[in-house]
Order: C-alpha cells, then structure tokens, then sequence
C-alpha cells in the first residue's frame, strides 16, 4: 500500500549508490560540476567543487555521465552543473558533520 501511494504521489526514489550518494550531498551543500572540453566539445574532464572551491577527488566522467541520466544535476544557461530537485529527492538525509 505505501509502495503505491509513493508511486502515485512521485515520491517514489530509486537506490543510488554510495559514490552517487556522496557528490549528491556535496551539491546539496552548495557544491558544483564544471566540464573541460578538447576542440572537438567531447568532454575531456569533469571537475567536482564543493562550495568552499575545494576539489573532490574522486569524481570522473563516468560518475558525470550517471548523475547526468538520473537527472539529478542540469546545467542551465552555459552555467556549471549544479543540483536539481530529483536529485535533492534521491540524496538521503544524512548527518551534517561540520
């Protein structure tokens, strides 16, 4: 009953994984994605900031590509990428450790 009342009401989330999970809650904190091209505009680098500037380390273009198909980041107007309103529904609560 509650599955289907989720499902109905579009609060129904998929499980997304822990790499998934934690540029997800960085970006809920302000953080943002910005994209190197080469002259051909493929994509060449994908760079994850939080919102103080510092660099994540572990992010790459295949984590990118994942959060770009779940629809959980968009960039708008040439803009770096920043979180969208699917992906702040698919970022678990967690303790903010700060």
């Amino acid at each position: 009953m509650r599955a289907s009342m989720r499902a109905i009401s579009g609060l129904h989330s998929m499980d997304i994984s822990r790499s998934d999970q934690r540029i997800l809650h960085l970006m809920a904190q302000g953080g943002w994605i910005e994209l190197h091209r080469d002259d051909r505009r493929k994509i060449e680098k994908a760079l994850c900031f939080s919102r103080d500037g510092w660099l994540y380390p572990g992010f790459d273009i295949e984590l990118f590509r994942r959060l770009k198909r779940l629809k959980a980041i968009s960039s708008r107007e040439g803009k770096p990428y920043r979180i969208t309103e699917r992906g702040l529904r698919l970022v678990r609560a967690e303790l903010d450790n700060r």
